[in-house]
């Protein structure tokens, strides 16, 4: 007797066709920021999704079952068990580690810092006008955070901590002074940490180059490469920017990065590979275009 399945394909071979090529599915860690705030496709999914579409190939993203924290995350990832696809701050070591999509992901927005601190503080840190002021106060940043090293680097005094709820905690309490927060995630977090009297300093930026890229694991060049195409493409059609433009325009607009006193820190933990000569990479607040 013959086996159904070969009559099928036997079947479409003799009418001249191929059988569809299954698609690859891109499994990446479920988060709790996914879907925060108004329910909108969390952007690093959404710009993912929008990339492997133009990258010619056949992909279906999936979540994790379980949510995960980055370390966790890095851990799948670098052992190539149940994720596929991340997305990260970069460093030299986790490129040394996993393959990165050099594309900034977020325009360099990540290395764009106000500062979360005390309402009751506002006035001493609008008084602030010189690094060595800031220096002297005591920094909130993750333990595994790139952050934390590239604020110590430079001379800034750091508390680190691995709960994300406790660490405002530790601000409201008085343990820090202020905790440095991403342009597209301090406005968020100011207005739910409003009632425990947190708020965004007043006149004040940090700001290092950095970038979140989509990293994945080294023995899947062929996924690299598809994000890769994708982005480039998005970038030619103009649709990267305006996706980046609807996620943070507001956000951005908000924060007046051009009429803040910015403090510029080196990042020494950034690869030489980094594309930092290619402008249209990255946000620049002095330049309209944006």
């Amino acid at each position: 007797m013959v086996d159904r399945r070969q009559f099928l394909l036997g079947g479409t071979l003799a009418l001249g066709l191929t059988p569809a090529r299954a698609a690859t599915l891109v499994r990446y860690p479920q988060s709790e920021a996914e879907g925060h705030g108004n329910g909108a496709e969390h952007y690093p999914v959404r710009l993912l999704r929008m990339a492997l579409a133009r990258s010619g190939g056949d992909h279906v993203l999936e979540p994790t079952t379980v949510m995960m924290r980055q370390n966790r995350a890095l851990a799948e990832l670098a052992a190539g068990r149940v994720v596929d696809v991340l997305w990260t701050m970069t460093s030299q070591a986790r490129e040394r580690e996993l393959l990165p999509v050099r594309i900034p992901l977020d325009m360099g927005l990540i290395g764009w810092r106000l500062l979360m601190i005390r309402r009751r503080d506002a006035a001493r840190f609008g008084a602030i006008r010189k690094a060595a002021e800031l220096q002297a106060l005591d920094a909130l940043q993750g333990h595994d955070w790139p952050d934390t090293d590239i604020l110590r680097a430079n001379h800034y005094r750091v508390q680190t901590a691995s709960d994300y709820a406790g660490m405002f905690k530790m601000l409201e309490s008085g343990r820090v002074d202020y905790f440095p927060r991403a342009v597209f995630e301090v406005w968020h977090e100011a207005a739910a940490f409003a009632e425990q009297g947190l708020t965004v300093a007043p006149g004040l930026a940090l700001h290092y180059p950095s970038a979140f890229y989509f990293f994945v694991n080294k023995s899947n060049p062929a996924l690299a490469a598809a994000i890769q195409q994708g982005l480039e493409g998005m970038l030619a059609d103009g649709s990267y920017v305006h996706l980046f433009q609807e996620y943070f325009g507001d956000m951005i607009a908000r924060s007046s990065l051009a009429a803040r006193r910015v403090f510029e820190l080196r990042n020494p933990l950034l690869s030489a590979a980094t594309p930092l000569a290619r402008r249209e990479l990255w946000y620049h607040p002095a330049d309209r275009r944006r």
